[in-house]
């Protein structure tokens, strides 16, 4: 009904529709065989004969056929007069749970695809490009590149699988049509799994499930699938897409299959699967241009670069541009460069048209989810990750040692430091302390935080952190509210009471318990957030370092109580000076020591775990007093081994009255009176 005053208006303006034999090939019809009104405004016109159109005046048909056009461009239907399909074009992005092989089978893609030369020396994990992910063995931040298959650009977007950089995760899936969702063929779906799956899901895009690792011992793919459609199930997708292809892989030896019994000696199922599943970008090259701000990089000679996928039009050298958000003022900027991604490294090129990724510089200000775009468009929406629920204090060094290691240590250093990492980093928040050289650095976890802290430290700044605490929230009627997580830890069955007490004591209730037929248990728990800080360490410590834990972010739950973290007090520095091996060989007895003979030490520093409740206050700088009494020979000390701690120990370990002292050569705990103790504490924090 509402395309009849359309047609009508068409014919009274001196049109009429061609018969139905000559409609056009690729004319849409309805199911009654006649045209829709889209497909008739776009068919050919046959004008009618003088004498037909008598009693139409010329400026009605002119009034006619602006109101033909004026329709036409409000029609819905109309947009796709100019809609291209990219079939040259594949945007997906790799998702799994952190050590399923994501990296190593990017390594793979990007070998088969004759990225390298034959002579040329590839490091292994190639895409961890941070030394801190390749001193780690973990994905820190999302990175971008791009092969060609049978002449089709397929654009890779390698994320981390750790849950405290799923906000990489969240942004990035904005670039890409499809997704890889990479399972290990032994362990199955994980929780970070189950995060990543939630959010592509939620945006619609096509998953093509990718058990990797099918050349492991103990490999079980069918089991795998099965758990992979049950995950699939829980988490409301539909028939469609429940309905998912699978490919059977092994990325460290670069071979793939369509069943796990019929492996290929390359890749090829897997990328045949990439072109046939995945949606190539369906955009319009002649609208107005738009680009959502993605990611942000940094080049030494060419400045800011911004990376993004042009969703419209097309962006060109030396083009210029507005930048703005929804409901916001815009300014205007001048692209200097454009950048593809082609075989490992970035390519220059003249334009880039809508659905492919690429790179631009010279937008010195802009930022990550703002939208690029040309005069008279309007801003995509803004990127949204979800909020952190871990916070720690930044604040200026007031050690004894204060200033002697580190390069940047005012807090306007700090400051800056921290306004550049929010640029880019949408899961970490910010807020001022209670005075002006104390900053609340809020993430998604520890170790997202403690990512940020051992990269300032590697840059030459010195500063002082406090222990990781979480943020809590109120319901509507002022209740207490506190994050809780999931934590699934496996280990070996003759380690099972030891971890069901851990998980326990800290407020843990059972959700599952599991036992293979290899005499391994997975052990399910829904926990509070506060009773995983500090658990990992204790963890390994009860089961020999045998157990793996992981954990997912479940939601906010009322407050479950005090929870004691640590039993142990802390052997506290009676004095500053240079460690003796005379004063350890007593002083050991008393607990276990973090310092060594001849390490410079200060008054308040921590320097050991006392054995009981309660801080203790040691002199680990004693000297033998020197005498006029000759001596054969001194007595022969044997000192312990002193127990070395990291920066993820030393988060981990401290104390409400503790703090952390981070410097580019030095990582030492100290006491800090200002903080207080907190109620109930006996050692640890509550």
């Amino acid at each position: 009904r509402h395309q009849l005053p359309l047609i009508r208006t068409r014919l009274s303006a001196g049109t009429h529709l061609p018969p139905r034999a000559s409609h056009p090939a690729n004319a849409p019809t309805n199911p009654s065989g006649t045209m829709s009104a889209f497909a008739a405004l776009s068919a050919p016109v046959v004008r009618v004969a003088p004498a037909a159109r008598t009693g139409a005046s010329s400026s009605t048909r002119r009034n006619a056929a602006r109101i033909v056009r004026n329709q036409a461009v409000a029609d819905p239907a109309a947009d796709t007069a100019n809609m291209l399909t990219r079939d040259d074009v594949r945007n997906i992005a790799i998702i799994a749970h952190v050590d399923h092989g994501k990296t190593t089978l990017v390594d793979s893609m990007l070998a088969q695809s004759k990225v390298f030369r034959d002579n040329e020396t590839v490091a292994i994990r190639v895409m961890d490009s941070n030394d801190l992910e390749r001193e780690r063995g973990i994905t820190i931040l999302a990175k971008n590149t791009a092969v060609t298959y049978k002449g089709t650009k397929v654009n890779i977007i390698d994320t981390p699988g750790h849950a405290d950089f799923g906000g990489e995760v969240e942004r990035v899936l904005n670039m890409v049509d499809g997704v890889l969702l990479l399972v290990d063929a032994q362990e199955g779906p994980m929780p970070q799994t189950r995060f990543v799956l939630k959010k592509a899901l939620q945006l619609n895009k096509k998953v093509v499930v990718v058990v990797n690792k099918i050349d492991r011992e103990g490999a079980r793919p069918d089991y795998v699938v099965d758990m992979t459609f049950d995950l699939f199930c829980s988490l409301g997708a539909t028939d469609a897409q429940c309905e998912f292809p699978v490919v059977y892989a092994s990325g460290f030896q670069g071979i793939a299959g369509l069943e796990p019994t019929e492996m290929a000696e390359t890749l090829e199922p897997l990328f045949d699967m990439v072109i046939k599943e995945v949606p190539p970008p369906v955009v319009d090259q002649t609208a107005p241009l738009q680009m959502l701000v993605t990611n942000l990089d940094y080049d030494e000679f060419k400045g800011r670069i911004a990376l993004g996928r042009v969703n419209s039009g097309t962006i060109s050298k030396s083009q210029n541009i507005q930048i703005g958000i929804p409901g916001g003022p815009s300014r205007n900027g001048k692209v200097n460069e454009v950048f593809v991604f082609n075989n490992f490294q970035k390519t220059t090129i003249d334009s880039v048209g809508a659905g492919d990724i690429c790179a631009i510089a010279g937008l010195t200000d802009v930022m990550i989810g703002e939208t690029i775009m040309a005069g008279g468009a309007e801003a995509l929406p803004t990127i949204t990750v979800e909020k952190p629920t871990v916070r720690m204090t930044f604040s200026v060094n007031t050690s004894p040692f204060a200033g002697q290691e580190g390069k940047f240590v005012t807090s306007r250093n700090i400051k800056e430091r921290l306004d550049r990492e929010l640029e880019r980093n949408l899961a970490l928040k910010v807020e001022p302390g209670d005075t002006a050289d104390v900053f609340i650095v809020c993430g998604r976890g520890a170790l997202h935080i403690t990512i940020l802290i051992e990269t300032m430290r590697r840059e030459g700044y010195e500063f002082c952190i406090g222990p990781p605490q979480v943020i809590m929230q109120e319901d509507e009627n002022g209740k207490k509210l506190e994050p809780f997580e999931e934590a699934i830890v496996e280990v070996g069955e003759e380690y099972n009471g030891s971890v069901v007490e851990l998980l326990s004591n800290r407020r843990g209730e059972m959700l599952d318990l599991q036992t293979n037929d290899k005499g391994m248990t997975t052990i399910k728990y829904k926990i509070p957030t506060r009773g995983l800080l500090g658990l990992r360490n204790a963890v390994l410590t009860a089961t020999r370092g045998t157990a793996v834990l992981n954990t997912l972010f479940d939601g906010y739950y009322p407050y479950a109580g005090d929870i004691t973290m640590r039993e142990n007090g802390s052997l506290i520095a009676f004095e500053t000076g240079q460690v003796t091996s005379y004063a350890l060989f007593s002083t050991q007895e008393r607990g276990i020591m973090f310092v060594k003979p001849g390490v410079e030490i200060y008054e308040g520093q921590v320097v050991g775990i006392h054995q009981r409740t309660g801080d203790l206050k040691v002199n680990v700088a004693k000297r033998k007093q020197a005498t006029n009494v000759r001596s054969n020979k001194d007595a022969t000390v044997v000192l312990n081994e002193p127990k070395t701690l990291s920066l993820d120990d030393c988060v981990e370990y401290i104390g409400g009255d503790e703090l952390v002292e981070v410097t580019p050569l030095s990582v030492r705990i100290l006491k800090n009176p200002k903080m207080g103790k907190q109620p109930g504490q006996k050692g640890g924090r509550s």
